[in-house]
């Protein structure tokens, strides 16, 4: 089995959401929900209110040398929200 959660997305807007008691996530593309929700209980031992995820298409990307370009990496974005006052120690590090 994959891992699902990849790693935290710790973007400006990310760290702000999380004072909201909202976490992003980079996740796995087969992911679904359920299992994003279980993983992050799972890791972090948090109570899971609700997940939102996003699929981000890549960038067109130059191919070095030449004048062709290809699609970027396809990546999985999740949004966790968890209950209020408990909390994920790899956002409080981060800000």
């Amino acid at each position: 089995m994959p891992r699902i959660i990849k790693r935290p997305v710790l973007s400006e807007k990310s760290l702000r959401q999380a004072t909201e008691d909202k976490y992003t996530f980079e996740v796995d593309l087969k992911a679904n929900k359920y299992q994003i929700a279980q993983a992050v209980k799972k890791s972090f031992g948090v109570d899971v209110l609700s997940v939102r995820t996003r699929i981000l298409k890549g960038k067109r990307v130059r191919i070095r040398g030449t004048r062709l370009e290809r699609p970027g990496p396809i990546r999985k974005k999740a949004t966790v929200e968890i209950t209020k006052g408990q909390k994920i120690s790899a956002f409080e590090t981060a800000s």
